[in-house]
């Protein structure tokens, strides 16, 4: 069926219900010519009259009332739905779908989820963990949490967390047996743990700056990764030196489990970050979770 067939029966029904050109073309916000025009186009199509019209009244002929028995549920089912979207607008309901690395879900997306449910029964919102990056539009998924320096250009990005620093950190034990390095060529003389990236696959080159001038190192130990809590697993066990953001070791290093060197190489970079497509028409629900993870 034609768009146009599609608007030719909704006023053919608009007429037969309102029993009057007059008053359906007020509905309609049209014309009563142009309305008389289409229903007759619709007579014509399907080769039978369907109204039948006097000085006084318009009614449905006996064709007419069959289409309109067929047509009133299917219109009311479409307006019904309509309303139940307009609805949605209204108050905060629906699914949310999230991507997030584990750290991010954990330590920020969670805690706010939990309260924004807590408070809004009718919000759902389902969190994928995921180390890789997700087109968004393509797997359906509302929203994404990485960090800031990751995100694509044509998303919005809106700040959830502070910045984040690169630690480099060992455990005592560690530091029993080796000296602490003190400019970041120092670690070539040091065993250190790889992160193998999960996105290309490649090891991370620990990134350090100094008075802006950047530093790639490219370390090498007994250990390679690609899960974060193993390798902070391994630094406590003294099996070699960590580089991770530092809202993964600072707690350690506060609890004296870790040390950590090399903290004048350590500038700060954004940190997580929300991001969703440009053209995203933002829910009620949405908004709320955007506003719940806003970092302030």
């Amino acid at each position: 069926m034609k768009r146009d067939e599609l608007g030719d029966l909704a006023a053919f029904l608009m007429v037969a219900e309102e029993r009057s050109f007059t008053r359906a073309a007020a509905q309609l916000g049209t014309s009563q010519s142009s309305l008389s025009h289409t229903v007759r186009r619709l007579e014509e199509r399907m080769g039978v009259r369907l109204l039948t019209r006097t000085t006084r009244n318009v009614s449905p002929t006996e064709a007419g009332e069959q289409l309109v028995e067929t047509l009133r549920p299917a219109f009311n089912d479409i307006r019904g739905r309509i309303d139940a979207l307009s609805a949605m607008r209204q108050k905060p309901a629906g699914t949310i779908r999230i991507t997030s690395s584990r750290h991010a879900a954990e330590t920020i997306l969670m805690p706010a989820a939990k309260r924004l449910m807590g408070e809004y029964p009718d919000i759902s919102i389902e969190i994928s963990i995921e180390q890789r990056l997700i087109d968004l539009v393509a797997e359906r998924y509302d929203a994404g949490v990485r960090l800031g320096e990751r995100v694509e250009k044509d998303m919005i990005a809106v700040k959830i967390g502070p910045e984040l620093r690169m630690v480099v950190a060992g455990s005592p034990e560690y530091f029993e047996r080796h000296p602490k390095p003190v400019t970041p060529h120092d670690l070539t003389h040091h065993t250190c743990i790889n992160l193998r990236l999960p996105t290309l696959g490649g090891l991370y080159a620990w990134e350090f700056e100094k008075d802006g001038r950047p530093l790639n190192v490219r370390v090498e130990g007994q250990f390679i990764c690609n899960d974060v809590p193993m390798i902070i697993d391994a630094a406590l066990s003294g099996l070699g030196l960590t580089c991770l953001p530092d809202d993964h070791l600072d707690p350690l290093v506060n609890e004296g489990k870790l040390i950590k060197v090399l903290d004048d190489w350590s500038p700060p970079f954004p940190g997580y970050h929300l991001y969703y497509p440009s053209r995203r028409l933002a829910s009620p629900a949405f908004a709320l979770l955007v506003d719940a993870l806003r970092y302030r």
